[in-house]
């Protein structure tokens, strides 16, 4: 018997806001310097006729889902489309249930169905991947679970249990041996971290383009008050945590770019580093000689790595590489490639120890990831995609409670901090690194508590209004 707590959608706006990047920000082989948030707001209503709005938003980083031989524009403009696609969708989605079963049953459902006619039709030489899909389904689900959250008068996260959920997690999860009776009788509520922590410490990108200090200078900076040095933003937002973008395919300049920053780590106190390799390494044999060396001939730089991010390629299935001999070295974090918990899992028996959430995947999704990687003994981390704005608060939630390895990684103040001037005004503690951390404190109240009464934006024109 369905709950009374249950909501159906009822009406569907969508919104494309174009940020510029103040400084370029490499994705492998690509550099990013504008992107457009999709942001999504979703009526829902109870049996009983109540009704409320929730709000959801994502970055289309265009680079980092879809890295394909073919023109920006097109892949850009095919992901604006297929967010269109799936307004009119989830207008349509007749599904009732918690946000997390209505989420579920969507991106199980429809969304692959919507995936492969969009590849059908537009681009059958060239498919958008799994993974731009989710990106695109991203900010309708958040808003989903934001407005269930606002129905209930009630924070989201407070909602993942037996009280609002009709079924437990045996009914989508299974273990390695395929039994789902290993979860039987659990909620998301009970891999999650409660009460949340009021601060958590923020990692810091040092990109590949990024200058590390004043000889790498090689044109005119910004002149708009913020950083462009490493040690200058160290130093600013007293940085704990570094994490370190390296090219994967060249490992003399690897080596150096590591050897390098992790001399600066040390000389201004920073406790952390994180490699991410850019998902271009196809050789464990790679990252192992560059590990081994700094082991070797800088075991200071060597000790501070906390943990190694996705060296190789996205799809798994497509390479199935077994990672056990990096992961004995360092905890070996998924990214790209965790798309779901069935590929966590896939993971963990090739050698992966470590999976990095990200909301951008689907909040339903990223919870169903960190309840599967949870009871495996995995470790966790939070990643950022350089979320700005409302795609800031879910984020950090999502850290809060997820219970990582060292806090959350936020670096939209380092490459359009102007974009979320609004928002920072309300929640100055999340768009602002003092400290080394990130502050918590104004995130209070029902859904994700973006508190909207107290953000002066002014959105465009909705490129998709149903209902609302």
């Amino acid at each position: 018997m369905p709950l009374t707590t249950d909501i159906r959608v009822k009406g569907v706006a969508l919104y494309l806001l174009p940020v510029e990047t103040r400084v370029p920000l490499k994705f492998g082989a690509e550099t990013l310097t504008s992107v457009t948030c999709a942001r999504a707001a979703i009526r829902v209503e109870t049996a009983d006729g109540r009704s409320a709005i929730g709000w959801g938003e994502t970055p289309l980083s265009v680079q980092w889902v879809w890295p394909e031989n073919m023109p920006y524009e097109a892949r850009h403009d095919a992901m604006k489309s297929f967010c269109t696609t799936l307004a009119q969708a989830w207008a349509e989605f007749g599904v009732q249930g918690h946000a997390f079963e209505v989420g579920h049953a969507f991106i199980e459902g429809r969304l692959q169905e919507l995936l492969n006619t969009f590849n059908e039709k537009a681009h059958p030489q060239l498919p958008m991947p799994w993974l731009a899909a989710l990106v695109c389904c991203a900010p309708f689900d958040l808003a989903l679970h934001d407005a269930f959250g606002q129905i209930h008068q009630l924070p989201t996260y407070a909602t993942y249990n037996a009280s609002f959920m009709n079924y437990d997690l045996s009914t989508y999860l299974e273990d390695e041996q395929g039994n789902s009776r290993r979860f039987r009788g659990y909620h998301p509520e009970d891999y999650l971290q409660f009460p949340r922590p009021k601060r958590l410490p923020v990692w810091h990108l040092v990109g590949g383009m990024d200058w590390l200090d004043a000889s790498d200078q090689d044109g005119p900076a910004p002149e708009d008050g913020y950083p462009v040095l490493l040690r200058d933003w160290i130093r600013r937002d007293g940085l704990k945590c570094l994490k370190v973008k390296l090219r994967g395919n060249d490992a003399a300049w690897d080596y150096e770019r590591l050897r390098r920053i992790g001399h600066i780590a040390a000389e201004e106190g920073v406790d952390w580093l994180s490699t991410d390799f850019n998902c271009t390494v196809t050789d464990p044999t790679y990252v192992n000689n560059i590990l081994d060396r700094l082991c070797w001939e800088e075991p200071g730089i060597y000790g501070r790595i906390l943990y190694v991010e996705q060296p190789f390629p996205y799809d798994i299935e497509a390479h199935p590489i077994d990672v056990h001999s990096v992961s004995a070295r360092k905890p070996l974090f998924m990214d790209e490639s965790a798309h779901d918990w069935k590929v966590v899992r896939q993971g963990r028996k090739l050698g992966w120890t470590g999976v990095a959430l990200k909301t951008c995947k689907t909040q339903t999704g990223a919870l169903l990831s960190q309840a599967w990687a949870r009871e495996h003994g995995m470790t966790l981390m939070v990643q950022d995609l350089t979320n700005p704005m409302l795609a800031q608060i879910p984020h950090v939630l999502l850290g809060a409670h997820a219970g990582t390895i060292m806090g959350v990684e936020s670096n939209g103040m380092q490459f359009y901090p102007e974009a979320s001037r609004p928002e920072a005004r309300a929640h100055p503690g999340l768009y602002t690194r003092r400290e080394g951390v990130l502050q918590l404190d104004t995130l209070q109240g029902p859904g994700f508590g973006y508190a909207l009464d107290r953000i002066e934006r002014s959105l465009p024109a909705p490129v998709l209004r149903c209902n609302l």
